[in-house]
């Protein structure tokens, strides 16, 4: 093993273990107590991520279906299909929690306050339409992907040991990219906006409130608290995502994969999903409490 696997399972390994954590309290906030309106979401944004972890960057599921001594071609189809829909299904649900915490802190003048009293109704849905649409569009993948066999002769594109992409007709490989670059687009737009949309109503809170409130209560305002928790991993996100996008993007318009482009992109696929769970543990009082009543019962 390589010391650049090594570092890999080392990521994903470090970020299984909150991203696992994050989960568990999820569950039990979901089925015991009240949950916010984004509780199921970033639950759903949770187990993608643990998903993403066994299957991005080849790693994980690899090497389960070689301990089963699985044939080649599926193992390849199978962890192919499972990457590209959990990289469509952390976009869309990132982007879904960025638009529901935008209606949520939304002033009760504001067009969007109308939505607030059916975000479960509306969140439920849009979490079954997201699921069902990326499972359905990533599809193409099992086609298009299988086992490694002659690039000379097949003019395939090696992206691991094992696997490779299939030559394709030029116009299906031009639809798969403007419709994949679409989605991109539209998704990261509307992040964009709703992040706007956020820091201008915290602004405008700010100002108006400020002689009302204190600076202390201000800055412990739970509603501010969440909202730039979100802000924060939409940047990350997006600037995560894009540089992954344009890698994407360039090996496929070329048909060529570099190794060390191939393993950049790799710890990019970790590292939202490393950050993420993080982030939200250290911005959640609920859990900051668990850990505290969990340290004091420990000593």
């Amino acid at each position: 093993m390589s010391s650049v696997e090594n570092v890999l399972y080392f990521q994903a390994g470090f970020g299984v273990l909150p991203n696992v954590f994050l989960l568990l309290f999820y569950i039990f906030i979901i089925l015991g107590h009240r949950p916010k309106p984004t509780d199921l979401i970033s639950c759903q944004l949770t187990l993608v991520h643990i998903i993403m972890f066994l299957t991005g960057g080849n790693i994980w599921l690899a090497d389960i279906f070689g301990f089963l001594n699985i044939e080649n071609d599926i193992k390849c189809k199978a962890t192919f299909y499972t990457s590209r829909v959990t990289r469509g299904l952390s976009i869309c649900i990132t982007c879904l929690l960025s638009v529901f915490q935008a209606v949520t802190i939304s002033p009760s003048t504001s067009m969007l306050a109308k939505f607030k009293q059916k975000l479960k109704k509306y969140m439920n849905n849009a979490l079954f339409y997201i699921w069902f649409f990326n499972l359905s569009v990533c599809s193409n993948m099992l086609f298009f992907v299988g086992g490694f066999t002659n690039v000379s002769e097949t003019k395939q594109v090696k992206v691991t040991k094992s696997c490779s992409l299939f030559p394709m007709n030029y116009i299906i490989r031009e639809l798969i990219v403007i419709l994949s670059t679409s989605r991109d687009v539209f998704l990261v737009a509307v992040m964009l906006t709703t992040s706007a949309y956020m820091v201008n109503i915290l602004h405008r809170h700010q100002r108006q409130y400020k002689h009302l409130h204190s600076i202390k209560s201000l800055r412990t305002s739970p509603e501010k608290k969440a909202t730039q928790t979100i802000l924060l991993l939409v940047v990350f996100f997006v600037v995560m995502y894009w540089v992954d996008f344009i890698i994407s993007f360039t090996s496929l318009l070329l048909w060529m994969y570099d190794p060390v482009v191939l393993t950049v992109q790799k710890f990019l696929i970790y590292a939202y999903p490393t950050i993420t769970p993080l982030v939200q543990i250290s911005s959640d009082k609920r859990i900051i409490n668990v850990l505290k009543n969990l340290q004091s019962k420990c000593h």
